[in-house]
């Protein structure tokens, strides 16, 4: 046989695609594992399209997952993200999906990984990237992941079962404090930024601080070298300050402006009392068509911390933060307290979908 065969599930976590294995068919984390994912999702490749593989060419489409026993107490499950990076052989396991955890508990489900409890199931999940917990209630129908529902998700066409997502105690996850340089704002290549690590580290600058609205559509911002070139600096900067090197995925790095009128991908328009925010993030080097969960997470716990640039826009808002991303609208509900004489982020709740589109094998040489 001149490639091997190796089991795979292929499936929807939110406004992304993944590749989905089982701990036990790869090799142990290393080379041998990276060399697998890469040659399964078509990297690298020099023309960005990832046609020798399974992955989609941007950074939204060309991620891996990899589920096993849990080493937690207090979870269920092992859940290690790899984001496979289009153009070089690189994986990096840096940071967590959020879009990428709603595939978790769908799959340990149908895996029969996990005992269904109920209509719904609470699946209690470790990220091994971020040494955090995330339950996710999952709808169960005929003992299988509920698919069909009233659901509907920017970003993916139709309607779907809802899947809520607990993402317990997120600050810290990539540096260990919520807000890693211990300050609310820094000022980087001239402009105030905030740097704000919950669900995962993220640089957050005004929209007009580098001449954008916040509106422009994905294509726009990624055909501006210098805007991407200038937020890439800042990125990599705030990366150092956080003491986050050598990553192209962490941190993240997302632009933010107060509620303003926009138009959707999908033609939609916005009045600006539909939202609380607007924002364009950057992942890999591409702005995102919707809005890379952890990011959105992180939108909604830096809303609640003072004198950040994204409370600022948001004007402090105390319910849920609705977040406007190219696809749409999406809802963040965070919990922020005191503990310790600081800012302590307790819980952020978002919802996804997900589903299921293939399974059997993938091919590697």
């Amino acid at each position: 046989m001149t490639q091997r065969k190796i089991p795979a599930v292929y499936m929807r976590g939110g406004t992304s695609r993944c590749l989905v294995f089982h701990e036990k068919d790869l090799p142990e984390s290393g080379p041998e594992r990276d060399r697998i994912l890469l040659a399964a999702i078509g990297s690298p490749d020099p023309y960005g399209r990832q046609l020798n593989g399974m992955g989609g060419g941007i950074s939204s489409l060309s991620k891996a997952i990899i589920i096993g026993s849990s080493t937690h107490p207090d979870a269920q499950v092992n859940y290690t993200f790899a984001q496979v990076e289009v153009k070089t052989a690189n994986v990096d396991y840096k940071t967590n999906c959020g879009n990428c955890s709603s595939a978790v508990g769908p799959f340990a489900i149908d895996e029969r990984l996990v005992e269904v409890t109920g209509g719904t199931t609470k699946v209690r999940i470790h990220n091994t990237n971020t040494k955090k917990v995330i339950v996710a209630h999952v709808p169960v129908k005929d003992g299988e992941a509920a698919v069909d529902g009233d659901f509907e998700l920017a970003g993916i066409p139709g309607r779907g079962a809802r899947i809520a997502l607990d993402f317990l105690d997120p600050g810290g996850a990539g540096t260990g404090r919520l807000l890693p340089t211990g300050k609310a704002r820094e000022t980087i290549d001239g402009i105030e930024c905030s740097l704000v690590d919950a669900s995962n580290a993220v640089v957050f600058v005004r929209a007009k601080d580098v001449g954008i609205t916040a509106t422009e559509t994905p294509m726009a911002i990624d055909a501006d070298a210098p805007l991407s070139a200038r937020l890439e600096r800042i990125r990599v900067e705030a990366g150092v300050r956080m003491g986050i090197t050598g990553s192209a995925a962490a941190p993240k790095i997302a632009v933010v402006a107060a509620p303003t009128a926009f138009t959707a991908l999908d033609g939609l328009a916005y009045d600006p009392d539909a939202v609380d925010v607007v924002g364009r993030a950057i992942s890999m080097a591409n702005c995102h068509r919707a809005f890379p969960l952890t990011v959105a997470m992180c939108v909604g716990v830096a809303a609640r911390i003072e004198d950040t640039v994204v409370h600022e826009v948001t004007s402090g808002r105390k319910g849920d933060v609705r977040l406007g991303h190219p696809s749409g609208v999406l809802p963040i509900d965070a919990s922020v307290k005191t503990k310790d004489g600081a800012a302590w982020a307790e819980k952020v709740t978002v919802y996804r979908t997900a589903r299921r589109l293939m399974e059997g094998f993938v091919r590697i040489p």
